[in-house]
């Protein structure tokens, strides 16, 4: 989201408030009834059905001045001209922000994502875990479940600076659970090749058994006070190879989507299809991604973004519910949740996501 988009939305929402503290108690009842009617049937509401669903006695005619009070305030809209009445992306939004009820995860539900994810942890990388929440997210949300995440292994046991040519090498990430990663570094000009070995020595002298969190602040750190100890081509291979291992290009940004058939489903429109294969495009080209972390990283818990609020993976017409997880560092290393229509059950997939996602921040320290 571009920083005007941040200042648009956040000047919709303050609007918005404004404007649903103005309401009395009839008019907050009314739109909460369209609201949950919505997010239970999507299908419009009229008068004549909400007046029997009120907790008050309300003649559809008072029940239709109420709604175009609301609809002036730009919370609820009319599809069609003779239809009943939805809530709009600023409705819902303030509706979320304002009037919903989020209850926790019982028990049980706990106990099951606890034993789904945590189950076999220690026999699988990292990714395998991810992918695993992803599923498991999916399948409860009845939604798609999504991961970003920077590449990564748990534990390292060694490094290796892989000459291409004359200004680049590749560094090879061994894991202690196997897992290998390859990154492309720029090397200094005039690098002798003993300048290779002598940074991977220097390495793996220090990195074995560390996350690269805390390899990457133990070297920093070295780097600073004995800065003697290397030559100074050979410290810079070494600081090549510590910047790319901070996550900071797409191309060092893993995603990961369990469960698109979710978002086939219920759709009503050609719209709807082309929304959902543009969505799908995005996912493939892995657009954003840095956006979405940036995103979530700002802030503490769970994210929720409406429709067209932000351009992330062109979600106009869907919502977007994530949560950051971090590493042994403390460092937000990814974000997990639910992409699916606006009408989501946001009581219910609110705490589903904050939950996994500090599990998974759990299993990395």
């Amino acid at each position: 989201m571009r920083h005007e988009e941040l200042r648009d939305a956040a000047r919709a929402m303050s609007e918005g408030r404004n404007g649903l503290r103005q309401l009395d108690e009839r008019s907050r009842e009314i739109f909460r009834e369209i609201v949950e009617s919505y997010l239970s049937t999507g299908d419009p509401v009229g008068s004549r059905n909400l007046s029997r669903q009120l907790p008050m006695t309300l003649s559809p005619a008072s029940v239709r001045n109420v709604m175009s009070d609301l609809e002036g305030l730009g919370l609820i809209y009319s599809p069609h001209t003779s239809a009943g009445r939805l809530p709009t992306e600023l409705g819902l939004r303030l509706f979320v922000d304002g009037l919903l009820e989020v209850g926790g995860l019982s028990e049980t539900e706990r106990t099951q994502i606890k034993a789904q994810i945590t189950g076999s942890a220690e026999d699988k990388i990292i990714e395998d875990v991810l992918t695993e929440a992803g599923d498991l997210l999916s399948g409860l949300s009845h939604c798609a479940g999504v991961v970003v995440a920077e590449k990564q292994i748990s534990r390292l046991k060694h490094i290796q600076f892989v000459p291409l040519d004359a200004s680049k090498a590749l560094t090879v990430l061994v894991g202690e659970d196997g897992e290998v990663e390859n990154r492309v570094v720029d090397l200094p000009q005039g690098l002798p090749s003993s300048a290779l070995v002598e940074a991977s020595n220097y390495l793996n002298a220090r990195i074995a058994g560390r996350t690269i969190p805390s390899a990457r602040a133990q070297i920093e750190k070295e780097l600073q006070k004995n800065k003697a100890e290397l030559d100074v081509l050979t410290a810079k291979v070494v600081q090549a190879g510590l910047a790319t291992w901070s996550g900071e290009t797409d191309d060092q940004k893993k995603l990961i989507v369990r469960g698109r058939s979710h978002l086939l489903e219920d759709l009503t429109a050609l719209e709807d299809l082309e929304r959902i294969r543009l969505l799908f495009d995005d996912f493939e080209a892995k657009k954003d991604l840095m956006q979405l972390l940036e995103l979530t990283e700002r802030a503490e818990g769970v994210r929720i973004f409406i429709g067209s609020e932000n351009q992330l993976f062109s979600l106009s017409g869907s919502s977007l519910i994530v949560s950051p997880f971090q590493d042994s560092e403390r460092k937000v290393v990814g974000v997990m949740g639910v992409i699916g229509p606006t009408r989501l059950n946001y009581a219910r997939i609110i705490p589903m996501v904050d939950y996994t996602a500090k599990l998974v921040g759990r299993l990395l320290t």
